[in-house]
């Protein structure tokens, strides 16, 4: 198949990471990499928000303070802004060059955080998923090749911890990370050919084994990246 038959029109192959906070998506991401380079690929590991220096410093806006610090329509403003400058400083440019990129959050998050869980039927002044896609459209437009969604009860999730300073979401409390977790369930469901559910309740290398077979089976039905 060649690179603009696939779904983002570029050469490279652009992974997302997604779940709950806690639910060892970075820890698998980094695992994947490794799984990657050691075959021989080109891997660029990145997160939102973040991922290019703008972007950033507005990742210390968003995750950092009082929950209450800005409201849903605040945040999906500012993950917007963050996430294109990540798109053109540093998403854009290495899926150009045909590398295998793996993000650590997506525009999938914005879905489940500001929409779902954040949204007009989870509190007064709260986002509507029409307005998470209108804004994605126009920031982006596009969506990754392959989405690979964490699941865990987030009981468990805030057992883990490890979140550190950058807490403001865990702080919102459990009823919302359940209400994330039902969320990112939804996502998964409703686009399975992008989405991979994956159950994150096992042992970590039982959980890198399915990571990297979803991603190289991604990688071969799509005529393989750099």
């Amino acid at each position: 198949m060649t690179s603009e038959a696939r779904s983002g029109g570029w050469p490279g192959l652009f992974v997302t990471f997604e779940g709950v906070d806690g639910a060892g998506k970075s820890t698998q991401l980094r695992l994947a990499a490794a799984g990657l380079r050691a075959a021989g690929r080109d891997v660029i590991e990145t997160r939102e928000p973040g991922g290019a220096p703008g972007a950033e410093e507005i990742r210390q806006l968003l995750v950092t303070g009082a929950p209450g610090r800005w409201s849903a329509t605040t945040e999906l403003l500012l993950f917007n802004a963050a996430r294109r400058d990540h798109w053109e400083r540093t998403l854009a440019p290495a899926l150009a060059t045909g590398s295998v990129v793996l993000c650590d959050r997506f525009v999938d998050s914005t879905r489940a955080y500001q929409s779902a869980a954040r949204g007009e039927g989870a509190q007064e002044g709260g986002v509507s998923r029409e307005m998470v896609e209108a804004l994605h459209q126009l920031a982006i437009g596009k969506n990754p090749d392959l989405t690979l969604i964490y699941d865990l009860d987030p009981t468990e999730a805030q057992r883990r911890g490890g979140a550190g300073a950058e807490d403001r979401f865990e702080r919102f409390g459990a009823a919302f990370q359940g209400a994330l977790r039902e969320a990112f369930r939804a996502i998964a469901a409703a686009d399975p050919g992008r989405c991979r559910l994956i159950d994150a309740g096992r042992d970590p290398e039982a959980v890198a084994a399915d990571t990297l077979a979803a991603v190289e089976a991604t990688l071969a039905a799509r005529g393989g990246a750099r």
